[in-house]
């Protein structure tokens, strides 16, 4: 097991401050063991079991509480008084209208929630109506390749091909079992699909949302819209609609399997309305349900320094300069990064390709080119830099 060391960081600096932890993520991406390592931690402050009230609504054992009322009599029979007590509610979109519960516990004295789950669309609605302002949402992604790293262990270069080729889910890393890993996967990515999005969503032709998602799956990277991949889909004989492919798409995204990543216009400084970029979950899936036959090099990279951007804490988007395009804008505290993303630009023609659009930025932020080339180069103040390297560095 490994410490996810930027996330408890985060559990640490807001224990007991008055706001409501939400930590959101896929799926099997370490919710539950993050909240677990937050457990060690607050006993090792001194605080004992019982102050400490953990529900998993995943567990049958529990089936009895997926009532709010049942639930908020349980948690409240067992608040000790005096003291804080530390409620961690995993999974409780599960539970009915589990937001008026957490409402009521939020205002009680000494009491500090914790809740997850799996789809974004806990944090809609009613829930945003009643905590707005009361919550900090903690987004929980895969392994990183430096968690990656420290959890496997052995040689780099190793450890770089089994992650750009397995992805970062905490428990396939340490399957060494390529077809048991490949299952384990699968059954990540159907649990999501049948459960949170089909059952949910009262999907009734998976055929067709699945057919959305391979579209999606094998076009990672790609400016697309919700019409074009109608179009597509129809003129293979799966007739829809772009409103249909928009709904699908929605689902995929408050599941967390897809990240939608829209455009700015640098010159123009506005965020442009139309044609989005979609990014996966984790690496893994696409393989799962593609093949190696579909690989993508470059545009499986992009997915994995996306990713990081985002871990990160920087807002992503797609860089317009007239008709060039920059992979990434990254975002924080009013400052800029722009990076492209390439297999490698020892090919003149592909560095010129690449570069073109950075020099075409005339501001004064950093400037990258990211590649699997191992040699460093720096023209007009624009660097080009070894992905693995950009990966494993500090920040």
């Amino acid at each position: 097991m490994i410490k996810r060391k930027q996330y408890l960081e985060k559990l640490k600096k807001l224990k007991d401050k008055q706001i409501i932890k939400v930590i959101t993520g896929v799926r099997r991406c370490g919710k539950s063991t993050l909240l677990m390592q937050f457990r060690e931690y607050l006993k090792e402050c001194g605080v004992t079991e019982n102050q400490i009230i953990t529900i998993n609504f995943e567990d049958i054992a529990n089936e009895g509480l997926l009532d709010y009322k049942k639930m908020h009599e349980y948690v409240t029979q067992r608040i000790i008084t005096g003291k804080m007590t530390y409620v961690i509610l995993d999974e409780v979109q599960r539970v009915t209208e589990f937001q008026k519960a957490v409402d009521s516990l939020f205002i009680k004295e000494n009491v500090d929630v914790y809740i997850t789950g799996s789809n974004a669309h806990m944090l809609s609605g009613e829930l945003a109506t009643l905590l707005s302002g009361r919550y900090i949402e903690i987004s929980l992604l895969t392994l990183s390749f430096a968690e990656y790293l420290e959890l496997t262990g052995g040689d780099k270069r190793d450890a770089w091909n089994a992650y750009f080729r397995n992805g970062g889910f905490p428990y396939a890393a340490a399957l060494d079992d390529d077809e048991i890993r490949k299952d384990y996967i699968s059954g990540i990515y159907n649990t999501v699909l049948l459960k949170d999005i089909v059952a949910r969503k009262n999907i009734s032709d998976v055929p067709l949302l699945e057919s959305v998602v391979k579209f999606l799956f094998g076009n990672i990277g790609s400016i697309v819209s919700s019409k074009k991949i109608s179009d597509s889909l129809t003129s293979y004989g799966r007739k829809t609609t772009s409103v249909t492919v928009e709904n699908y798409i929605e689902s995929l995204t408050d599941a967390f399997i897809l990240h939608k990543i829209g455009r700015y216009d640098v010159k123009g400084k506005q965020h442009l309305k139309s044609l989005k970029k979609y990014y996966l979950v984790d690496v893994s899936l696409r393989r799962i349900l593609l093949g190696d036959k579909h690989s993508d090099i470059g545009h499986i990279l992009e997915n994995i320094v996306f990713l990081e951007l985002i871990r990160r804490g920087f807002s992503v988007s797609i860089g317009k300069v007239g008709d060039k395009e920059i992979d990434f804008i990254a975002e924080k505290n009013g400052d800029k990064i722009y990076y492209q993303v390439a297999a490698s630009v020892l090919d003149p023609v592909t560095f010129a390709w690449e570069i073109a659009p950075l020099k075409a930025v005339s501001d004064h932020y950093p400037k990258f080119i990211l590649s699997m080339d191992e040699f460093s180069l720096n023209e007009d103040g624009i660097k080009q830099k070894n992905i693995v390297a950009f990966l494993l560095e500090e920040y």
